[in-house]
């Protein structure tokens, strides 16, 4: 199902967190799509969503760190 990690290991050079928990990610999936490891954050900012911005009722709006993305930036695919 997950083909491959983009952007770096999060414990990468030795960065710990509790448990080896709570640790932001991105996901390549075998389909193409990504899948985003991070902070629930969907009841705290779902109504201050943009216009014309909504979630369906099977999804869920994550918050990450802007360093998980940027890090992972040249893995990002640059065509459909």
């Amino acid at each position: 199902m997950f083909l491959r990690r983009l952007g770096p290991d999060p414990h990468a050079n030795g960065a710990m967190t509790s448990s080896l928990r709570g640790c932001p990610d991105i996901l390549e999936l075998e389909t193409g799509d990504f899948a985003i490891i991070g902070v629930d954050i969907t009841e705290q900012v779902e109504v201050c969503l943009a216009f014309g911005a909504s979630r369906g009722p099977d999804e869920r709006i994550v918050r990450i760190p802007r360093k998980t993305l940027v890090l992972a930036k040249p893995d990002i695919p640059g065509d459909v």
